[in-house]
């Protein structure tokens, strides 16, 4: 499947795991949106959820604000009505 296909997607879940996949996880999250790391084309969709374990989560250098998000995405969802 290919990156086109997936962006077509109405929702996309993406779950690594394991110390080797913390630097393609920091890059496609934090990097640039760039053809040499193709799924930082996730940044381009609306509807993402990625889910890491704290050893692929090892290399994000904003993991405080993404944790901040994770535990009050409840009060952006209540203003926004959803």
């Amino acid at each position: 499947m290919g990156v086109g296909t997936i962006l077509e997607a109405k929702k996309i879940l993406l779950i690594a795991n394991g110390e080797k996949k913390a630097n393609a996880c920091a890059q496609f999250i934090e990097g640039p949106v760039t053809s040499q790391i193709t799924a930082s084309a996730l940044q381009l969709h609306q509807h993402v959820t990625v889910v890491l374990d704290e050893e692929a989560a090892s290399k994000l250098k904003r993991i405080g604000y993404y944790n901040w998000v994770r535990d009050n995405k409840h009060l952006v969802q209540k203003y926004l009505g959803r």
